[in-house]
């Protein structure tokens, strides 16, 4: 009897990813800027990914979660 995986979550939505992909083609072409298009070049994986999910977000598009505070009780 074969053992199946359960299907991951999706992170993201079908258009979030093109908004990302969109974003990295910038970021490998050299020509993201964060901020404006007179602010500094990224050079960093990292902040090119956020600034994507940012913008997707401010399009109201499912972009992963946002981070919150969990409340512990001690």
């Amino acid at each position: 009897m074969a053992h199946y995986k359960p299907a991951a979550k999706r992170k993201y939505s079908d258009k979030a990813e093109k908004k990302m992909n969109k974003v990295y083609k910038e970021f490998g072409a050299g020509k993201l800027h964060s901020g404006s298009k007179k602010g500094p070049i990224v050079t960093n994986v990292k902040q090119a990914t956020a600034i994507a999910i940012s913008e997707a977000r401010k399009k109201g598009l499912k972009a992963g979660e946002v981070w919150k505070k969990s409340k512990r009780k001690k």
